[in-house]
Parts: structure tokens; C-alpha cells; sequence
């Protein structure tokens, strides 16, 4: 049976290792871009509803950034994801319009549902982005659906299915990863463990040292990731999606952050110990990759001073776009109804 493999901390040391990954050095400032504006249009959604102009509710991937960009940035064209509220990142990776990210949020017709459902629900099939349901982790049948599909067709697709350290105890988990290894299917399960699964601490959530090793019990290999360095997280990505390309099976990949906002915006999160998160501030991945960036690829101040200025005005647009777009129009409120 195939072991855990616990990746080290620090993925790429050189740029040398990077282009071995099949990253230039755009590339990199490219990933580096898709995080700054992922926690720029967080930022903004926080404030949106803080002024009362975005209904529902709110959540935030603060501190995920480098596990979203990362894992979204080694699929191909043609593979699937099924994301979570927490991964705004993947669907800035994939290519969604940030404009249409800000109206599905304020419940905009412009939006991926047209104003008809949760703030949550974004999704773009073209861009092979399936929305997430409430009910964690109720979507990863359906990736492991797909991958059963892509198998079934011959489609040299993979299936990327998303849960997190809390949602790890459900049965869904545990039938998707059993069918997916006895099928050998083409999918990569994605644990983000960020620590807490709302207010319970991975300590009262399971016993097992790593949630990878659960991985083993099923058949397939699981990776311990760093979750803070996007390099890390890409290199063990594209290497997962790769070996279920290639008919290797399913492989999981748990990566470690911590969440670093509350279970959502009405969550102050003072469960979680100040010496815990003053920790992890220090790990903050777009403060990490900053500093890989001016280390390895000589990225200057001048250039990440343009980029923030290029997000801040990215993030200023989108809002306008999404303001400007209508609230859905009653009389077609049951249009794409089916029961």
C-alpha cells in the first residue's frame, strides 16, 4: 500500500526548480497576481456587506489564497473543479470575471445564477467550475461523478473535488474516496484543513495525525501540503492531476492553512488562541511568495506597487460593473425552474 508522503514545507528553492515546473518567471507574477486579487475582492465583499450592499452572508478565504491559486493553476483545460465558499481563488485562476464574482455575491442578474439562488453558488461549466452546496462536503459526488464520466467516455479529463478538515467526517468523503480507488478514477480529492470546522478544533474533529492518512485506508496515495506556499501547492497539484491523467487513480491532497477570518463574517472567532493566529500571520502566503519573489525572481518594489495599484483598480471596476447591473426581474423568477 503506497505511503503518505509529507511534502517539506518550502516547495521550490530556486527559480531553476521553477522552471523546471514549467514556470516562468510571468507565470509566477501571474500567481502572485491571481492571489493579490482574490483577497482584494474578499476585502471588498467583507466591506459591501458590512454597508449593507450585499445580502446573505459572507465568507472569506483569508490565508487560503496560496491552496486555491496553487491547486486551480496545474489543471488543464477540460478538467473540472468543484470548489467551496472558501476558493474564490480557483475560479480567479480558472478566469472568471471578477465583475460577475461581485455580482453573484450582491445577488445581481449578472451573476452565475442571476440573482435566483445563495451568494455562494458561483459557477462557470465553460470554465469547468461546478458550484458548491451548502451542505458540506454534498458536492463531491458529483466530481467524483464527472471523473467517473471522464473514465466511462475515455476523456483525458480530471475531476477536482474540494472538502475541508470538518466536512472530512461526513460519509460523503468516505463512499467518494472508496468508489473513486476501486474504479481507479481520474480525481483529485482536495482537503483544505484550515483548523477549525466552525469552532471545533482538529483535535476534537479526529485522532490521525494528518487527514491524508486516511488516503492509505482507501488505496490511494495522500500528501501532506503546506497550504501557504502556492509553489508547493502547484508542483504536488500538477503532479496529482498528472498521475490521475494518466490513469494512476485517485491521489489526496490535504493542504494545511489556518482560517485566519471567522466561520463567516458574523464570527469574531475568539475560539481560536491569539498565539495560534499571531503564528500563522507570519506565514500569510501572499507576504511569503512577496518575499520568494524579490528572493528568486527579482521582482521589485516597483513591480509588485504596479500590481497592487493594477488590483486595486480591478477591484474598483468590478464593483462598479456589479453595481451597475440589475436585481433580477421578478416575472422571471421561475425561468430555469424544473420541479
Amino acid at each position: 500500500m503506497p505511503p503518505v508522503a509529507v511534502r517539506e514545507a518550502v516547495g521550490v528553492a530556486s527559480i531553476d526548480e521553477a522552471t523546471g515546473l514549467g514556470l516562468d518567471r510571468a507565470d509566477l507574477v501571474r500567481l502572485y497576481r491571481q492571489m493579490l486579487l482574490t483577497r482584494g475582492l474578499e476585502e471588498r465583499g467583507s466591506t459591501l456587506f458590512k454597508q449593507g450592499r450585499l445580502p446573505g452572508s459572507f465568507y472569506t478565504g483569508r490565508g487560503n489564497e496560496a491552496a486555491s491559486v496553487g491547486v486551480a493553476s496545474a489543471m488543464r483545460d477540460g478538467d473540472v473543479a468543484a470548489p467551496l465558499h472558501r476558493n474564490m481563488g480557483v475560479h480567479i485562476a480558472r478566469g472568471a470575471e471578477p465583475w460577475r464574482l461581485l455580482c453573484q455575491y450582491m445577488g445581481r442578474d449578472g451573476g452565475a445564477t442571476r440573482g435566483r439562488d445563495s451568494n455562494l453558488r458561483s459557477q462557470d461549466l465553460e470554465r469547468g467550475l461546478i458550484a458548491g452546496v451548502s451542505h458540506l462536503p454534498g458536492i463531491l459526488p458529483t466530481a467524483t461523478g464527472a471523473a467517473l464520466a471522464f473514465r466511462i467516455s475515455g476523456q483525458p479529463r480530471v475531476a477536482l473535488g474540494w472538502f475541508g478538515d470538518g466536512a472530512s467526517a461526513r460519509g460523503d468523503v468516505h463512499e467518494c474516496m472508496n468508489f473513486a480507488a476501486v474504479r481507479r478514477l481520474p480525481i483529485v480529492f482536495v482537503c483544505d484543513n484550515n483548523q477549525y470546522a466552525y469552532s471545533t478544533p482538529t483535535n476534537l474533529n479526529y485522532a490521525c495525525e494528518h487527514l491524508a492518512d486516511r488516503a492509505t485506508s482507501y488505496g490511494f496515495e495522500g500528501v501532506v501540503v503546506d497550504g501557504t506556499d502556492v509553489l508547493a501547492v502547484y508542483r504536488e497539484a500538477r503532479a496529482a492531476i498528472e498521475n490521475a491523467r494518466e490513469g494512476g487513480g485517485p491521489r489526496m491532497l490535504e493542504l494545511v492553512t489556518l482560517r485566519m477570518d471567522g466561520h463567516a463574517i458574523h464570527d469574531d472567532a475568539s475560539y481560536v488562541p491569539p498565539e495560534l493566529l499571531a503564528a500563522w500571520r507570519e506565514r500569510d502566503p501572499i507576504g511569503r511568495f512577496d518575499a520568494w519573489l524579490r528572493s528568486h525572481a527579482a521582482v521589485t518594489d516597483e513591480e509588485t506597487a504596479t500590481l497592487a495599484d493594477e488590483v486595486a483598480t480591478a477591484v474598483d471596476e468590478a464593483t462598479s460593473l456589479a453595481e451597475a447591473s440589475p436585481w433580477p426581474d421578478p416575472a422571471t423568477v421561475s425561468d430555469g425552474v424544473y420541479a
